[in-house]
């Protein structure tokens, strides 16, 4: 039986505590002496503060993990120790579990069936990727480079990239944060992380645990801070060798070009516009709750939420009937209770934001046939919104909203659905429903997407990449790709004559 919790105390104690950087295992004040105020999206109220940091800050932090890279405090630690504490690591966020995940809903608003998956994940993936510490190798290719009469011994070795800057969203902080340190440091590397503003909380509570793991100085660093400052101080620092970025397509560009100083390594996870394709042949029951999560989930705030609903037109009445009548029967409210599915959006700036693209979509002809509404005058709720009739050049059906607002479209033709799924500068997830065994792979293997999901929608795992095509990044993470992206390649050849 779901009920209301109340957050746990050590958990607003937490949040109410003093914040600072994390700088070669010490907590240290910024240089600016700034602070950032830190805001429950469910009531707007202010709940606590942390250290704005700065470009000073982030040369410290550089410092730091550099000189760890460089003296092999750590990738130069046996990859079986290395492996040992990452596995720690998750240990220590299982234990704190609870305290993570109402950390989580006070500084995001997630519900808490999310919250309380995001951390599991987090947990799971730091041991994946501590697997995988030990399992980093080269190849042996002398007898192909050998040739007559010279005796060659080549080969190859796969190498840490060097100090990694993490740069994480605050839709999912813990996760996305967790998704990028855990290959990092599998790797050999060393870190410097910037969560996002909005939602830093979660990700300072990790650094303690990280150090409570007995991490070596300088191996993890966190600056917190504003991304014009912070995060762009970080992309064109010299002393960074690569830096993962997920957050918006518009500012995974400018981190290119901030990169290019020291052609840094770079993987961008960056923005989404995903199809959701459903043919006639579907099982519609099956198909409407995940047609509906798939947008509806943290509010849609998701990076490859299915945005665009694209339904064959004999069922495309029964389908969005249901998806009506299941956007309707969710509960929207504080992720502390259970029965709540929806959560509020982000800020008051997000709340806008959406807002004004639901404005924008009536004035550009479109039909709102559910939601489109802000819900009470306290926190950043939004009803889940559905949008009919609208054009394919709109801005609801090309941009990015990033909150719980869907576009649905008839079709006849496959060929015709195909190509309006393809239509978009975005190529991050896609869905398909079908009971067709034939049909489901020629669609799969048409949709330019880096994930595309049959019959569910949004499932990840820590063996799979994740990653998109076009506008929606650079690169994958997770996966052996995701360790890979934290590895250069060296070739060696030896002439043993």
């Amino acid at each position: 039986m779901s009920q209301r919790h109340e957050p746990l105390p050590s958990a607003i104690a937490f949040i109410e505590s003093e914040h600072t950087l994390l700088i070669d295992n010490t907590w240290v004040e910024s240089t600016s002496g700034r602070k950032i105020v830190v805001t429950d999206p469910a009531t707007g109220d202010m709940i606590g503060q942390f250290c704005e940091g700065c470009a000073a800050d982030v040369d410290r932090a550089v410092n730091a993990a550099r000189s760890a890279f460089d003296h092999g405090r750590w990738r130069q630690m046996s990859a079986a120790e290395r492996g040992k504490l990452i596995w720690t690591l998750a240990d220590l966020i299982e234990r704190n579990a609870e305290e993570l995940v109402h950390i989580e809903i006070m500084d995001n608003g997630m519900p808490m069936a999310f919250a309380e998956a995001m951390i599991s994940w987090c947990s799971n993936w730091l041991r994946h990727f501590a697997g995988m510490a030990d399992k980093v190798f080269g190849r042996n290719a002398s007898s192909m480079v050998s040739a007559e009469g010279v005796d060659i011994h080549a080969y190859t070795a796969s190498e840490p990239v060097g100090v990694a800057g993490l740069i994480v969203p605050w839709n999912a902080p813990s996760g996305t944060m967790i998704i990028k340190l855990a290959p990092a440091l599998a790797a050999g590397c060393t870190v410097v992380i910037k969560p996002d503003e909005n939602t830093s909380m979660a990700s300072l509570r990790i650094m303690q645990l990280a150090i409570e793991a007995g991490f070596p100085a300088g191996v993890i660093n966190m600056v917190t801070g504003n991304g014009p400052e912070v995060g762009a101080a970080m992309a064109a620092h010299p002393g960074i060798d690569k830096i993962s970025f997920t957050g918006s397509t518009e500012v995974g560009k400018s981190i290119i070009q901030a990169a290019s100083g020291n052609l840094k390594r770079v993987t961008l996870e960056l923005g989404g516009k995903s199809p959701v394709i459903v043919f006639d042949d579907a099982d519609i029951e099956q198909a409407i709750p995940a047609i509906s999560m798939a947008i509806f989930g943290n509010t849609g705030q998701v990076c490859f939420a299915g945005s665009r609903l694209f339904v064959q037109r004999g069922i495309y009445d029964r389908v969005l009937d249901g998806v009506r009548a299941f956007a309707e029967s969710l509960q929207i409210g504080s992720g502390f209770d259970e029965r709540n599915l929806i959560g509020p959006l982000i800020s008051e700036k997000q709340m806008r934001r959406v807002a004004g693209y639901i404005d924008m979509g009536v004035a550009q002809g479109a039909e709102v046939i559910s939601g489109g509404n802000r819900m009470g005058d306290r926190g950043y709720f939004m009803q889940p919104t559905i949008f009919a009739n609208a054009g394919s050049d709109s801005r609801i059906v090309r941009e990015e909203i990033f909150g719980p607002v869907l576009v649905a479209t008839p079709f006849d033709d496959v060929d015709v659905a195909i190509n309006m799924a393809n239509d978009t500068r975005y190529g991050l997830g896609a869905g398909v429903f079908s009971k067709n065994v034939a049909n489901v792979h020629r669609t799969a293997a048409r949709l330019q997407a880096g994930n595309v999901w049959v019959n569910c929608y949004g499932m990840t795992h820590a063996t799979m990449p994740f990653g998109g095509y076009k506008e929606s990044g650079w690169g994958r993470e997770m996966g052996q790709e995701g360790l890979d992206a934290y590895l250069e390649k060296k070739s060696v050849f030896v002439q043993l004559d």
